[in-house]
């Protein structure tokens, strides 16, 4: 009788031959599968992290953006709405709210990079969470949290951090 011998199949053999910019595009699509519309609602910070991680952590410049949800927390849309510097982004609560509203949102996840590596919150950006937070309650939306991404290692949630 013979016996076969069953290889098992690393991960690193799963990827030899491909491109590191084919493994991140893999990802990214795996990762948007996770957030696209209507699926399920958002139950792990962790699997926001790791997409927004993927979505921002490269980028050169600064990008504001919106998970936007309906009143399940399922994701409706994933909106870049400010590009910015390297050290800012001009943010604009009018858009902000005008953005959410087309999408008949019912609440929100803010995000945005820091492009330096820096993986602490500004002041600036907390009295700006603040100020969006009360500009969303005036129209019945909710911010879930604010992310920061700050390289591949970190994302700072300013809710677990009470900041909000």
């Amino acid at each position: 009788m013979a016996v076969t011998a069953i290889r098992k199949t690393s991960t690193l053999d799963a990827f030899a031959g491909i491109g590191d910019e084919q493994v991140i595009e893999r990802a990214m699509s795996i990762l948007a599968d996770r957030h696209k519309p209507g699926s399920e609602p958002l139950k792990s910070p962790d699997l926001t992290r790791s997409y927004l991680r993927m979505r921002l952590a490269h980028l050169q410049h600064e990008e504001f953006g919106m998970l936007l949800l309906d009143n399940r927390h399922r994701v409706i849309s994933c909106q870049e709405v400010f590009r910015g510097t390297i050290d800012g982004a001009a943010v604009y609560p009018r858009e902000v709210v005008k953005l959410a509203l087309a999408h008949n949102s019912a609440a929100v996840i803010l995000y945005h990079n820091h492009p330096g590596g820096v993986n602490e919150p500004s002041q600036a950006d907390i009295s700006l969470t603040k100020r969006l937070k009360d500009a969303l309650a005036l129209v019945d939306v909710r911010i879930l949290d604010h992310m920061i991404v700050s390289g591949a290692a970190e994302t700072i949630s300013l809710a677990e951090r009470g900041l909000m």
